[in-house]
């Protein structure tokens, strides 16, 4: 019988990548949503709402990927959809998880490497500690929403997500534009580390991590290959055969994205995928170039 995975967020960029592997690897998948299902492989929930135990019942794992998008000015109101849609989502979906009548092994449960905040040169890890800074604050919360499943019992990984490179949306498609146009370049003075990770080995890592009983708590999922910013948008520019030459100074950035720039963009993390490589993951894309020449070219 096909392992039973229950997914949220799943019309996301990680969703929408990780339900076709899930399906080719002969998982059956079914998705939380909002809105009227349209099939027996959709459950309607509202995050802000507790989730009926029954509903969420039998699934061999469940993967969490909902949140508001972090990309856009940092309003008041903003924030508070961010943190409230981790928060109130991922609670709610434990408590239903912890209290429903057979509950998953495993609940894969979305965080981010923002949770370490700025941190120049320093090389990070799982075991490295939070910061301070909205971001690290969300992902915070985020995962200790997670409580009420791991007190059942319930096996909880937190990924924390790094640069997600994917054809079909998120940071890359946003950089695509200006840089085939040769109006891209360093952001800032570009020295600082951007942790990334191919979709590809960010689907990949999330069935290692369902199928290894010994992943528990945080994983980073980041390339074993970190960059500058430099650097990236110069691989990016000589794929795409083009300058970078026209870098982005720092404080137009925060004109752009106020306090998002600080913490996202012009932050230096780098972080290490040390729990994947420790548990025997082989990264299908280590290498940023032929990363993005598999992505942009293809």
């Amino acid at each position: 019988m096909s392992p039973k995975v229950l997914i949220s967020g799943s019309s996301g960029l990680i969703g929408a990548a990780l339900i076709p592997s899930l399906e080719a690897h002969r998982y059956s998948v079914t998705r939380l949503i909002r809105g009227v299902p349209s099939g027996t492989d959709e459950i309607a929930w509202d995050p802000t709402q507790p989730i009926a135990p029954a509903s969420v019942s039998g699934f061999d794992a469940v993967v969490h990927l909902a949140g508001e998008s972090v990309v856009g000015r940092w309003t008041p109101e903003k924030k508070a959809r961010i943190l409230n849609s981790r928060v109130l989502g991922t609670r709610h979906l434990s408590e239903g998880l912890a209290e429903s009548p057979q509950p998953p092994r495993v609940l894969v449960s979305a965080s981010a490497i923002g949770y370490y905040g700025d941190r120049g040169e320093e090389i990070l890890n799982e075991q490295s500690a939070s910061s301070t800074g909205f971001l690290p604050e969300v992902c915070r919360e985020w995962e200790a929403a997670t409580r009420a499943a791991s007190d059942a019992g319930i096996r909880v990984v937190h990924i924390r997500i790094g640069l997600v490179l994917s054809r079909n949306g998120g940071a890359l498609q946003q950089m695509l534009l200006p840089f085939k146009l040769g109006l891209g370049g360093k952001i800032g003075g570009g020295r600082q580390w951007w942790s990334w990770i191919d979709i590809e080995d960010l689907v990949g890592a999330v069935r290692h991590i369902m199928k290894n009983d010994s992943l528990q708590g945080a994983v980073n999922m980041v390339s074993p290959e970190p960059t500058r910013n430099l650097v990236f948008t110069k691989l990016l520019a000589a794929v795409l055969s083009r300058p970078a030459v026209l870098p982005m100074p720092a404080f137009i950035a925060r004109l752009a994205l106020g306090e998002m720039a600080d913490q996202a963009i012009l932050a230096s993390q780098r972080v290490e995928p040390s729990r994947l490589n420790a548990t025997g993951y082989t990264f299908q894309q280590p290498d940023l170039k032929r990363s993005l020449e598999r992505l942009i070219m293809k």
